[in-house]
């Protein structure tokens, strides 16, 4: 199937905006099962591939990390990068975004964070892409450092599989409506023999299907 370009993304997500807020209603039951396995409260450097309005991260700095936590994140949208900066100011140095091209974060150093999180950014990606990236997170992990991740998936309810055949006509022919996204499998891009799985769960909200995944990086 094919995905938005980096300039196309980039232009759906600069007109978006703020709006992206407005999926919390759904998303937040994904987010919360990574959250709620992720043993934030012992993790001192966060990294978010696609930190959107940065709603995320301010819960994490808010409600979940220590207090000398440091957060970094990266984004292709000139609109969210200024709306995350503005959000997390409230944290000065230990958060802090930049943008980037869309692609992987390969000038981080390696082993260098403790957690690493992609939301809904995945199932934009082609498969060649999303594999870069899980490998860049198991590089930017330390030992034991753990992934977590979130993305529409395949329906599996009855109401779930009506919705995402809604979807995938929609975004067949206008995929800027959908924000580009597609129901992708988490678990089929995780290499075997590099991460361990420590949780894994499927979630329909609204009748939108949804995967949420924590990994540990071995």
């Amino acid at each position: 199937m094919k995905t938005l370009s980096p300039d196309a993304a980039r232009r759906v997500y600069d007109r978006i905006g703020r709006m992206q807020d407005s999926q919390a209603f759904y998303e937040d039951r994904a987010t919360d099962e990574v959250v709620a396995h992720s043993k934030l409260e012992s993790a001192h450097s966060v990294f978010e591939f696609g930190c959107g309005t940065g709603r995320f991260a301010e819960s994490l700095l808010e409600r979940h990390l220590p207090k000398d936590a440091i957060y970094r994140a990266v984004d292709l949208s000139p609109v969210m990068v200024t709306l995350s900066d503005a959000r997390l100011a409230p944290f000065g140095e230990r958060a802090s975004v930049r943008l980037t091209d869309g692609g992987p974060p390969a000038d981080e150093p390696s082993e260098a964070y403790d957690r690493f999180f992609s939301n809904f950014v995945l199932d934009l990606l082609s498969e060649e892409e999303i594999g870069r990236v899980i490998s860049e997170a198991h590089r930017l992990l330390r030992p034991r450092g753990l992934l977590g991740l979130c993305s529409l998936t395949k329906g599996f309810t009855v109401v779930s599989r009506a919705f995402i055949w809604v979807w995938t006509r929609v975004r067949s022919f206008r995929p800027d409506l959908v924000g580009g996204c597609r129901p992708i499998e988490i678990l089929a891009f995780l290499p075997t023999g590099r991460w361990l799985v420590r949780h894994h769960v499927r979630v329909a909200t609204w009748g939108v299907p949804l995967d949420a995944l924590v990994a540990e990086r071995l």
